[in-house]
């Protein structure tokens, strides 16, 4: 090999790489930033789940279970009523109205019911609405109506001294 050719491969040296060299500094930066990065999305998500639909349809679920034959009990004596309760909401007025009607086995209206129309968000139950409803005369029972469109559970309640005599829920779709 010519000298010229030696001096210049001496004096070159070996050949650096472009870019930057991993440092312990980047090391810890990047695991410090990929854990707060984690923590910070479990933290929106824990919030979210607190915050949000807790997948309870009850509030103490173990207390009703607790009382299931009664409610069973409770079923059976509605059912030996014969009784016919329709509700009927009416959207075309402003502000809305609902009518329940109540009748008994022979047909005669119920009077002196105490009577309760229910409105649950089947996902959120801080929109659940209770509304107590008047008596108009020959079993039909009327109140005025605020509540949002959407997806309801809809109970009705007739009560009589305290006592709870009969009780329906259907889902409907208010538009």
């Amino acid at each position: 090999m010519p000298r010229a050719a030696v001096a210049t491969a001496i004096q070159a040296g070996p050949r650096r790489r472009q870019g930057r060299v991993l440092t312990g500094r980047m090391v810890l930066a990047i695991v410090v930033c990929f854990f707060a990065t984690v923590g910070t999305v479990n933290a929106v998500m824990m919030r979210f789940a607190m915050t949000s639909f807790r997948g309870e349809v009850v509030d103490h679920p173990y207390e009703a279970g607790l009382v299931f034959n009664s409610q069973i009990a409770a079923a059976r004596a509605q059912a030996a009523r014969h009784w016919r309760v329709e509700g009927h909401i009416d959207a075309s007025a402003a502000p809305r109205r609902i009518q329940v009607t109540a009748r008994d086995g022979e047909g005669q209206p119920i009077r002196s019911l105490e009577m309760t129309a229910e409105f649950l968000g089947p996902v959120n139950n801080r929109l659940d609405r209770r509304v107590r409803l008047e008596e108009h005369g020959e079993g039909r029972y009327e109140a005025e109506l605020s509540i949002n469109p959407g997806a309801w559970d809809f109970d009705i309640i007739a009560a009589r001294d305290g006592e709870t005599l009969f009780r329906s829920r259907s889902r409907l779709r208010l538009d």
